[in-house]
């Protein structure tokens, strides 16, 4: 097969997302470095980009930054792009009709998560209209909807009439992903206490979380947290049982605190059940750390046997259990599961996802 596929990388100047700009990255590395004999990597990026990937042919930029491309992607208008294998890491694509039969212009996006449509409060009104209005545009256009997971599939297929389009391609952690030298010297910037807890999750979901630090004896530092959700997420604490004091809210934090947090953890706990990708766990897996998570499609399909699946009501116990007898096992199966994802392997399914196409 001798091909150049095109990949939309539109957060190289402004990042909307540091997963999905992250991902973007880490999935166009592979392409490069899995591509089958006579096919090559070109970049779509809109202005201002350089693209921090070695390998890439020809790099296409187009002449608005990434909030107009926004905008006038939604609106089907595509000035410039052109035709041929095009994939897009989210579902920021020039989405248009084509004839993939005979042109053999071809179409495909990622989907990470169901945010927008199952839990909407923890982003942006904006950001959520513009996510329901592209998968319109993917149900219309897209040759294909990559997701990561099998329940991601079989919940976006309730969704939308996407039918035989959807495709199931797994996600990965950052690229080099681990603990970074100065790792103490990152937890103490951050005022983190030496023995805790990492919790990740929405406000509701988060209690279950608060009473497993409080089962295991220990703080609970929330990662990812909303702007502003400081006062929300210690109320929660407080009313689990955990005492502010013994709460510590963060909020995006950059690949290399994050490792330093996660790897500094007793254990990582995922209480929220929404349907996506879980990079965090994802990410604990890859530093070894006990993982517990509430009981879910996508984790029982991401997370399986490398940590800890219990229903919500269970967490508590579990943390207590996973931060003590069963430590070290949970680190060794963390471990073990996390060297099922690559973005190496990402690409070689992508590629063969083109050839078939």
């Amino acid at each position: 097969m001798g091909a150049r596929l095109r990949v939309v990388l539109d957060q190289l100047v402004s990042v909307v997302d540091t997963d999905h700009a992250d991902a973007a990255v880490g999935l166009a590395a592979g392409l490069v470095a899995t591509a089958p004999s006579g096919c090559a990597v070109d970049a779509i990026v809109p202005a201002g980009a350089t693209v921090p990937v070695a390998g890439i042919g020809d790099v296409r930029t187009l002449g608005m930054g990434r909030r107009e491309l926004a905008a006038a992607w939604q609106l089907g208008i595509v000035p410039g792009v052109g035709g041929g294998l095009i994939h897009s890491p989210t579902l920021m694509a020039p989405l248009v009709r084509h004839d993939r039969v005979h042109d053999n212009d071809q179409t495909t996006v990622t989907v990470w998560d169901l945010r927008a449509w199952e839990a909407p409060e923890m982003l942006s009104k904006g950001s959520v209209a513009w996510q329901r209005g592209m998968l319109r545009r993917a149900v219309r256009h897209a040759d294909a909807v990559v997701v990561p997971s099998h329940a991601v599939a079989e919940r976006l297929s309730e969704l939308a009439r996407i039918g035989d389009r959807l495709r199931v391609i797994a996600g990965a952690p950052p690229q080099g992903f681990r603990a970074p030298g100065d790792a103490s010297a990152r937890r103490r910037a951050l005022s983190l206490p030496d023995e805790y807890v990492v919790l990740t999750g929405s406000v509701s979901s988060l209690p279950d979380g608060f009473r497993g630090a409080v089962a295991a004896g220990l703080d609970a530092v929330v990662i990812d947290a909303p702007e502003g959700a400081e006062p929300r997420y210690a109320d929660a604490a407080a009313a689990a049982g955990l005492p502010e004091r013994r709460t510590h809210v963060r909020g995006t934090l950059s690949i290399e605190d994050r490792a330093a947090v996660l790897h500094g953890a007793s254990a990582y706990v995922a209480t929220d059940p929404v349907a996506g990708w879980p990079w965090r766990a994802v990410e604990a897996m890859v530093l070894g750390v006990p993982v517990v998570a509430v009981s879910s499609g996508s984790h029982r399909d991401v997370i399986a046997d490398g940590g800890m699946l219990v229903p919500a009501e269970a967490i508590a116990d579990a943390v207590a259990e996973a931060t003590g007898a069963a430590a070290d096992r949970l680190r060794v199966l963390a471990s073990d599961r996390s060297r099922a994802f690559s973005w190496a392997s990402s690409a070689e399914r992508l590629w063969g996802l083109h050839a078939d196409l």
